[in-house]
Parts: structure tokens; C-alpha cells; sequence
């Protein structure tokens, strides 16, 4: 996450130099609290917080629970985790929704802290989550506040509620007043209430939101914060809560450049918690906030949970076991490999999903060179297939691969090199799916692990195995004329004896045999 961007490699040099110790001294410990001081106040966190942090992260990590620990550098990382997690608000808070609709939510923030773009969001999250939401158009002093939030009511798919033009006229008061009487003649079951912002804290400002609150008495009032405010937030979450108060926090911004010192100040200072995150520009770039998912974030141990909740959203469960089904029988073509690579994108950024994976910090320089574009570009070359040639790659010549690449904008290398990675996508998974174990490129085998099932058996050679060069050219002969040779009951043994043709008894040595054998011994 860009925002954590600086601090999560601050913190992570700072882990670097303890997991080489293998008993921490307290010395240690001071020097690793003195970085996270300095990373925190860097991050623009604020100096009470910075205080109590890292009072805590000391003393727990002087305690006994580290000076008995197999590896102490790891149970360090652990405390700080728990600590983030503290700050940011310890448990997810979930929306409190009323017991008899319409449930009623006001946004409140300053001006261009994200808040009608931030309305759209959550009632677009809201549809997903089975409610049936309207925004109200409730903030009338800036200039075409009102049709902004019309424009992104229609893309979220939810109606809006604007009887005044904005731009200076109108009563928002009576506004929000009149919305909760709309809302219960349409049978709406929740009111997002979008209300004005002023550049800085003024009484104007106070005295409207407390206004507005004290009219339609609302059942959640989230404060939107701008993530990249700095230290400034603090400021401006405690005039908020003096003048409207609050009963949640909002983060817009997340995916900003600043160092995000907000998001780990406002929850500790206010002791309201961070209810949601506003993680992008997109409708979609909006999730429920986690303080431990975020910590994790943080400190580059990933955010599995997250990603999993995302690729469920994403990828249809029926749709993944008919796939699965055509990688076992062979039978997987360019078509559902397009499919594929749209569910993929569905899912949002893919820089985004692959920042969530441990360690993702250490691939940091990867992931910034990373194209996106390079699924809309796969995408092209497949579409200018015919039906014929995603069914069947093997139809794909030098002419018509030539088409394909003026027809996608692309060259014939790139069509080559798709056509490349999808027979061997394709080749892996059908492994895979009959229980073996792919052999990736540029990884030598796994040993004992088998390659697409059960290997063929190479079927014996035919022949005499006979160690006596006669008896074993006699058996070869016999073989060869399709006669079956005499083999006796019992098997050759270490000197060629076994028996063999003219053998006075089942199983017994002949008379050359004796005689080659005690010629041999000397006898």
C-alpha cells in the first residue's frame, strides 16, 4: 500500500538487523525502539501516539515472554504487530444499522477530503451487501456539489435525492429533513446524507453538520479524513468530534503517496474507530477496514484474508469447476483461458493483489515495473482469433498469426509468446489436475514427486538372460523360431546353472554342467 509505503521499509530494516541476534540485550531493544520512533514520526504519526507506542513495544519486549524465546527477533515482530493492531482499533468495527428502516448515515470531513466520491462508494458496497440505499444531495454550498454526486449516483446504479440546484441555494437542512419522508415512501433502507466541507474548520461549517445531525438524528456518522493530511489530522478529527461529534472514521486516499500518518493517529486519539478504507479512484476501491489485516499490511507480512475475499467476489465457483474439469481432459482452450485472465481483472489491480502477498516489500522494484496492461493486450490478441483458432491453437500459421498481430496492434512475437505460455499453462495444468506435480521452467525436478500421473511401463525386453554365452545363444535361437525354451523350474543361478535342456532331474544341473564346474574348481 503505497501510503505505508515508507514506513513498512523502515520497519523492515529496522527486523533486518534483530534477526541475527540470538539473544536480544537491552540495548538491543532501546536501538530497535529508537528506529520505530524515528519511522513512526517520520510517517507523520502523532508524538502522543509515538509516545505510547513504543513505551509498550519496550517493556514488552524487555519482559521475560522475549528472553525465553527460541527466536527473539520473531516474537519482537509479534509485538509491534499487536501494538499496531491497539492503535488502529484492536477489533473491526461492523455499520450499526437501525432496527426499523431507513438507516440513516451522514458523512462529515472537510472539503476535498474525498466525501461525495466516498458516498458513491459506500452505497455501491451497500447493493453488493443487499441493502437498497438513495444519497442525498445535501451539500449546497460548493459549486456543482450536487451534480457531481448525481453523476456518481448513476455510475454506483443508486438514485438520488437533490430537489435544490446547489451552488448556494437551498436549505440543506431541510434538505435531509425531508430525504428520511422520501426514503420511507420509496421503501429505501438506508440514507447516505452528503454533507458540505470547508477548507479549514470554521463555526459556519460546525454549526450546519451539528444542525443536520441534531434533524434526522442518524445512526452512524462517519468521518471522511484525507489519509494524506499529516499531522494535521489529529487537529481536525478532535474540532470534528468537539463540534458534530462522530461514531466512525473513514480513510480516503489510501493509495496516495504521503506517509499516512493519519490512519495511525485519528482511531488513538479519538478512541473512534476506523470503520472503513477508501483504497483507490474506482467505485470498487472500497473495503471494510481491519486493524489487523492493516498492521499485517504494514509490516509486510501480507494480507492473505483479503486477497481470498476478493478472488471469492471475483471468480464464479461453477464456472472454476467446469475449467477444472477441461485442464483434466485435455480440452482447456484459448476462449476459457480469456475467460481467466477477465475474472483476474475483475478482481482489481493486480499490483494491489500481489502488494497483499508476504514479503511483497522485497519485490517492491518488480511490482513498480509491473505493466498492467499487459492483460488488455492479451486480451486484443485473443479476440482477434477466429472461433476456430482458440479452439484449436495448432491452426495458428505463420499467416495467420500475421492477421492476429495487425489485427490486436501487436507484433508476431507477441502472439508467438502468448501462444507459447498458454500451451504450457495448459500443459501444467492438466498435471496438476491428475494428481502430479508440474515440472516449472527453470526449476530442476522435485524429487520423488511424479510428473502427470503414473509413468508408462517400458515393456521387458525379450531374450535370454542367461549368464553361459552357448546356453544363452541356444535360448535366443529357440526364441527367435518361436519355440518356448526349456527353463526348468527353477531360475539360472551365479554360474549359469539351472535347469536347462538334458537335465537329468526338474531343476538339476547336466553332465557338461557338472563337468564345466568342477573344471572350474580345480577338481
Amino acid at each position: 500500500m503505497a501510503t505505508f509505503g515508507s514506513l513498512s521499509d523502515r520497519l523492515a530494516d529496522t527486523f533486518k538487523n534483530l534477526r541475527t541476534k540470538g539473544k536480544l540485550s537491552p540495548a538491543d531493544v532501546d536501538g530497535t525502539v529508537r528506529e520505530i520512533r524515528r519511522a513512526l514520526l517520520d510517517a507523520d504519526v502523532a508524538l502522543p501516539v509515538v509516545k505510547e507506542f513504543t513505551g509498550k513495544v519496550r517493556e514488552r519486549a524487555l519482559s521475560d515472554e522475549v528472553n525465553k524465546a527460541l527466536n527473539p527477533a520473531q516474537q519482537v515482530v509479534q509485538i509491534v504487530n499487536e501494538e499496531l493492531v491497539e492503535i488502529l482499533g484492536g477489533q473491526q468495527r461492523r455499520l450499526q444499522f437501525a432496527k426499523k428502516p431507513p438507516t440513516v448515515i451522514m458523512l462529515a470531513g472537510l472539503q476535498g477530503a474525498g466525501k461525495t466520491t466516498l458516498a458513491g462508494k459506500l452505497a455501491k458496497w451497500l447493493v453488493k451487501d443487499g441493502h437498497t440505499p438513495v444519497l442525498v444531495a445535501a451539500d449546497l454550498q460548493r459549486p456543482n456539489a450536487v451534480t457531481q454526486l448525481q453523476i456518481v449516483g448513476e455510475q454506483a446504479g443508486v438514485p438520488v435525492y437533490a430537489p435544490e440546484p446547489g451552488n448556494g441555494v437551498g436549505n440543506p437542512v431541510r434538505v435531509a429533513k425531508d430525504a428520511l419522508k422520501f426514503a420511507e415512501t420509496k421503501q429505501y433502507d438506508t440514507v447516505i446524507v452528503d454533507t458540505a466541507g470547508r477548507l479549514g474548520v470554521d463555526a459556519e461549517l460546525m454549526k450546519q453538520a451539528s444542525d443536520i445531525r441534531k434533524a434526522v438524528d442518524p445512526d452512524e456518522v462517519l468521518f471522511v479524513i484525507d489519509a494524506m493530511i499529516g499531522q494535521d489530522a489529529v487537529a481536525t478529527a478532535k474540532a470534528f468530534q468537539d463540534g458534530v461529534d462522530f461514531t466512525g472514521v473513514v480513510l480516503s486516499k489510501l493509495d496516495g503517496d504521503a506517509r499516512g500518518g493519519a490512519a495511525l493517529s485519528v482511531a488513538s486519539v479519538t478512541g473512534r474507530p476506523i470503520i472503513f478504507a477508501s483504497i483507490g479512484e474506482g467505485l470498487d476501491d472500497f473495503e471494510p477496514f481491519h486493524p489487523d489485516r492493516m498492521a499485517s499490511r504494514i509490516l509486510d507480512l501480507g494480507d492473505i484474508l483479503t486477497l481470498i475475499e476478493q478472488a471469492q467476489e471475483a471468480f464464479d465457483e461453477e464456472e472454476a469447476r467446469k475449467v477444472a474439469e477441461k485442464f483434466a481432459t485435455d480440452s482447456f482452450t484459448l476462449d476459457d483461458f480469456l475467460k481467466q485472465m477477465q475474472q483476474l481483472r475483475n478482481m482489481g489491480s493486480i499490483k494491489k493483489m500481489m502488494g497483499m502477498l508476504p514479503g511483497a516489500g522485497a519485490m517492491k522494484q518488480q511490482l513498480d515495473n509491473f505493466d498492467e496492461k499487459e492483460i488488455v493486450r492479451t486480451e486484443a490478441i485473443i479476440q482477434s482469433m477466429t472461433k476456430a483458432e482458440r479452439t484449436t491453437p495448432k491452426l495458428l500459421n505463420g499467416s495467420r498469426r500475421l492477421r492476429i498481430a495487425k489485427g490486436s496492434g501487436s507484433t508476431v512475437t507477441e502472439v508467438n509468446q502468448l501462444v507459447n505460455r498458454f500451451e504450457q499453462a495448459a500443459k501444467m495444468m492438466k498435471t496438476v489436475a491428475k494428481g502430479g506435480v508440474p515440472n516449472v521452467p527453470g526449476m530442476g525436478p522435485i524429487p520423488g514427486a511424479s510428473y502427470g500421473g503414473k509413468a508408462k511401463q517400458q515393456p521387458k525386453k525379450k531374450g535370454s538372460r542367461s549368464g553361459n554365452p552357448a546356453k544363452r545363444a541356444a535360448e535366443n535361437a529357440a526364441l527367435s523360431s518361436g519355440a518356448k525354451p526349456s527353463t526348468g523350474a527353477q531360475g539360472g543361478s551365479g554360474f549359469g546353472l539351472g535347469g536347462g535342456a538334458g537335465a537329468g532331474k526338474q531343476g538339476g544341473p547336466s553332465e557338461e554342467e557338472l563337468a564345466s564346474l568342477q573344471k572350474f574348481l580345480g577338481r
